[in-house]
């Protein structure tokens, strides 16, 4: 069975989370829950099978079965991370790794009372609607989604290209509410945007990670790389509304830094302990200033303190998400998935981040509806004193 390890901190409309290889698909209540005698969830699902007095859709009644198992374990050990995929939010999930989707252009992070938009990405239907980070979609399709998963609530969003969907979005600043209908469209994930900025007159590539899918690593060399060659003699790494990924690519992006040694650690009841290392073939050393808010979450982390402690770069923005577990994609023989709490990580430093987040050394915050990136400029004058030789 193929199984990755997944690092993320909230699900999102395009959603920066690994899948895995499905089974064939089954139908039957033996098939999912097997047929040993005593069995209790088979043996109840096959008497509301045989004796409710209405017919029953065999199908939905597993799908609510295995999401109330799942559920349980996310109340009884406070876990926010653990989920069931059917098997068509699972399909859904598996695009991602591929860096395309169906949707409208946004990743979020749940809020009490729906989704807070992170990032909103260009040539999307959100963006087009005038849609900006910050705001909040509070229902779908007219009907409410606050306190409602958030797995549940992006899947609603999410959909077949050239349909539509109708969101409620409120802009906490002015307090006002709009709907708006959205065109889904079949996008490309945009991992890796950069561009070239100056500090006192000296070249500093300004480069911005969006997520952690399959080759996130490659694209983040290629363009440092390529800004490199434009004579950039420092770096802003822009990791806000970064909510994560796959492990692997945690590992190989910190790796374009790190030289050697640890990059994080992982602790879980089953799969023991395991140490990720360094992989070599790191990036020449420059000034570096990651740049970092709430949203940026688990992989992310990962990145951000894999650089700091090694003292290699400093960590500007708002204190991080603070995710400190890691889940596994399990596919299952119906055609879904268990996105299932395995572990805990640990920085390079080995401490935990659950909770915690990584604190900035440098405190900037953007202000939304102002012309300038507030913070992004606080990173850059903290690279400065490095550029004059200070």
């Amino acid at each position: 069975m193929n199984v990755r390890p997944v690092l993320a901190a909230a699900l999102v409309a395009i959603a920066f989370v690994g899948g895995a290889a499905v089974g064939e698909r089954t139908d039957t209540f033996d098939d999912l829950f097997g047929s040993q005698d005593g069995d209790l969830t088979r043996e109840a699902l096959e008497v509301i099978d045989d004796n409710y007095f209405e017919e029953v859709d065999s199908e939905q009644l597993e799908n609510a079965s295995v999401k109330a198992i799942v559920d349980d374990l996310r109340r009884r050990y406070d876990d926010r991370f653990s989920h069931y995929f059917d098997p068509e939010a699972y399909e859904r999930f598996q695009e991602v790794t591929e860096g395309r989707f169906s949707g409208v252009g946004l990743s979020v992070s749940q809020v009490p009372r729906g989704l807070r938009v992170s990032n909103v990405f260009d040539d999307s239907p959100a963006k087009e609607a005038g849609i900006k980070e910050g705001d909040v979609i509070l229902a779908v399709d007219g009907m409410s989604i606050a306190g409602q998963d958030a797995e549940l609530a992006t899947a609603r969003i999410k959909g077949k290209p050239g349909t539509e969907v109708e969101v409620t979005v409120l802009t906490p600043s002015s307090g006002k509410e709009r709907d708006l209908v959205l065109e889904r469209a079949e996008l490309q994930l945009p991992i890796v945007e950069g561009s070239l900025k100056r500090v006192d007159g000296v070249p500093v590539a300004y480069v911005r990670l969006l997520g952690f899918s399959l080759g996130a690593h490659a694209a983040l060399r290629e363009e440092i790389e390529k800004l490199d060659e434009r004579g950039a003699e420092a770096l802003v790494l822009d990791l806000r509304g970064n909510g994560g990924g796959l492990l692997t690519e945690a590992v190989l992006t910190s790796s374009l830094f790190v030289e050697d040694g640890v990059i994080v650690s992982t602790e879980g009841r089953t799969s023991g302990t395991e140490t990720f290392e360094a992989e070599g073939d790191a990036l020449p050393e420059r000034p570096i200033a990651v740049l970092i808010n709430g949203d940026t979450a688990s992989a992310a982390e990962i990145l951000t303190a894999a650089i700091n402690d090694a003292g290699l770069g400093e960590v500007v923005g708002e204190r991080s998400f603070g995710k400190g577990t890691f889940q596994q994609v399990i596919p299952l023989e119906n055609g879904g998935a268990l996105d299932l709490t395995i572990g805990e990580y640990l920085t390079r430093d080995g401490d935990s981040l659950a909770n915690v987040g990584i604190k900035p050394e440098v405190p900037a915050r953007d202000r939304p509806g102002t012309p300038q990136d507030e913070a992004l400029r606080a990173a850059l004058a903290a690279l400065a004193p490095q550029l004059r030789g200070n």
